[in-house]
């Protein structure tokens, strides 16, 4: 099997070693993703608004799928990290918003700590249609 690494102007440059995307066979594996703008690279906390880091989270996930001619429709599983579950309900809101009536797999962990401080991230796995 091929693996090849994604690179995107559409989502965050990884901010360490490591892809922002791996596609192996017809599974694509979306790093996780914080809430960076990726035109500044600027961490973007509004804040501690949670929502707000959120819709920049799917943004950044959205700018990855694009890149490969896909969308939030062929993920079939997520993982989110909260610093907090107390934002549970509005992260979910923000979330659903983007996912419609599809719904992937997903899990949904609170995390002592994220890097550079974010209240989120999360993780993708989509699946190319062939």
């Amino acid at each position: 099997m091929t693996l090849r690494m994604i690179q995107t102007d559409k989502a965050p440059k990884a901010i360490g070693p490591y892809s922002q995307a791996v596609q192996a066979g017809n599974l694509i594996f979306i790093s996780g993703q914080i809430p960076i703008d990726p035109m500044s690279g600027e961490l973007m906390l509004y804040n501690g608004n949670v929502a707000e880091q959120a819709h920049l989270v799917l943004k950044n996930l959205k700018g990855v799928l694009e890149s490969q001619g896909l969308s939030f429709e062929n993920v079939v599983k997520t993982t989110i990290f909260l610093t907090s579950l107390g934002d549970f309900v509005k992260v979910n809101e923000v979330y659903a918003s983007y996912f419609n009536d599809y719904k992937p797999a997903r899990a949904c962990v609170e995390v002592a700590r994220l890097p550079r401080d974010a209240g989120i991230e999360i993780e993708a796995v989509a699946l190319i249609n062939q």
